[in-house]
């Protein structure tokens, strides 16, 4: 499961093993698992509102650089 993001101390991982559609898992405290190809919150884990909003703004910014790089673990 590689991080393929760093930022604000939010880390953004793509499961290698992991299903269709594209989506990423960021992490603070807590989990939110995030769509991206119309990029919204899909599942909070342990995360509050206020984490799981600032994930899905930094992941709606870096929406492209993160599609991309499903595509390339994802082929």
């Amino acid at each position: 499961m590689p991080t393929v993001l760093r930022e604000a101390g939010l880390r953004i991982l793509i499961y290698t093993d992991d299903h269709p559609p594209p989506h990423v898992h960021a992490f603070w405290d807590g989990e939110t698992k995030i769509a991206l190809l119309r990029p919204e919150v899909v599942r909070i884990v342990g995360a509050d509102r206020r984490e799981s909003r600032r994930a899905l703004d930094i992941v709606r910014e870096k929406r492209d650089y993160l599609l991309e790089r499903w595509r390339d673990i994802h082929g």
